[in-house]
């Protein structure tokens, strides 16, 4: 809730590059919604690729993981989980329909954020929903094996108080529409944070808050590209910028800008992300060509498989995918060791 003290300070602060941002992020925002009339059902498999991406990455982010294919099962409500890891990730996947459902309806209280939270836990074995009841640290592993704290978040004792006061905060200056929809969101996200109302899975939640407020804004790009996958690609640099911006915020002498910087970025890849592909999946065979192509080109680990590719290419067929995978392998771009699913491919550039 500091920021939300000192919310006309901290947005008179913003510098001409923000603001160009901004206006970049409205902009795209249009082509993406003229798209999403144009082609609803192309976009389809956009929507499907990045619900597992998320649901993946976020956990992922916080060291929750399972294989790929039962997180595709989970995602698809498909089974049942099996294990703590499992129940979390199905829990979040829930959460996360919810939001993509009913963004415009959900309304937003202190009582509804513990209801998110409960249904993020509610395949697993501890109970979610309640304000936490002891105060911690959030620290983080240093490469020598020393732990640093990042910040230190509200007590336990204030933070029902603290809470209540930033969506009332939040509330009003989202009301009087003074102020861009992006910079409350992100001034939000930074203080629900640093709060850090829960006992575990504050991480998580911040991401699904985020949406919401994305949602209600009219941003709508989280569901065709996933904005936790991107924030998992840039975690360094995510950390960096919630440390620089958490530094002095108990007194409300923090900057905003670090984190404001960082949560736009993250808004706008995604939407240049979304028109290539939304091209690809509704154009011709060289557009969805490219798509493949351009995975292999940005692939950033040693080798990749058939799999990988598929999900970065939503929409295109398998044997499509084949096609352009023969075609670049004769062409000397990749070279394929091992066959069917176990086959892995690698950039002949990549050694």
């Amino acid at each position: 809730m500091q920021t939300f003290r000192r919310l006309s300070a901290h947005f008179d602060l913003i510098p001409a590059a923000i603001n160009r941002q901004l206006s970049e992020i409205d902009i795209a925002r249009g082509r993406q919604e003229a798209f999403a009339l144009q082609h609803p059902a192309a976009l389809e498999s956009l929507k499907q690729a990045a619900l597992i991406q998320s649901v993946e990455a976020s956990n992922a982010i916080e060291n929750i993981t399972a294989p790929r294919r039962r997180i595709e099962e989970l995602v698809a409500e498909r089974t049942a989980p099996r294990d703590r890891s499992e129940a979390e990730i199905a829990g979040y996947r829930a959460v996360l329909g919810t939001i993509h459902a009913s963004a415009p309806d959900i309304l937003f209280t202190p009582n509804v954020v513990r209801q998110l939270h409960r249904d993020l836990y509610q395949y697993a074995a501890q109970p979610g929903g309640d304000w936490k009841g002891s105060d911690s640290l959030v620290t983080e592993e240093l490469p020598d094996g020393t732990v640093a704290v990042r910040f230190t978040p509200v007590s336990a004792f204030a933070t029902p108080a603290a809470m209540d006061e930033l969506h009332r905060r939040f509330g009003e200056a989202w009301a009087a529409n003074q102020h861009h929809r992006l910079l409350l969101a992100s001034a939000y996200t930074l203080d629900f944070l640093v709060i850090h109302p829960f006992t575990d899975g504050n991480g998580r939640m911040s991401r699904l808050l985020s949406l919401l407020l994305l949602y209600k804004g009219g941003y709508e790009v989280g569901r065709f590209v996933s904005l936790e996958k991107l924030i998992e690609q840039s975690k360094e640099t995510y950390y960096d910028a919630l440390g620089r911006s958490t530094a002095g915020w108990h007194e409300g002498t923090h900057e905003l800008q670090p984190w404001l910087s960082y949560f736009l970025g993250i808004l706008t890849a995604a939407y240049r992300e979304f028109e290539p592909r939304a091209e690809a999946v509704t154009a011709g065979r060289g557009s969805k060509a490219e798509l493949v192509k351009a995975f292999v080109r940005s692939s950033v680990s040693d080798s990749f498989t058939f799999a990988e590719v598929k999900r970065a290419a939503p929409g295109v067929s398998d044997e499509y995918i084949r096609q352009v995978l023969r075609e670049l392998r004769d062409n000397g771009v990749v070279e394929v060791t091992g066959a069917g699913r176990g086959a892995r491919w690698r950039p002949i550039g990549n050694s």
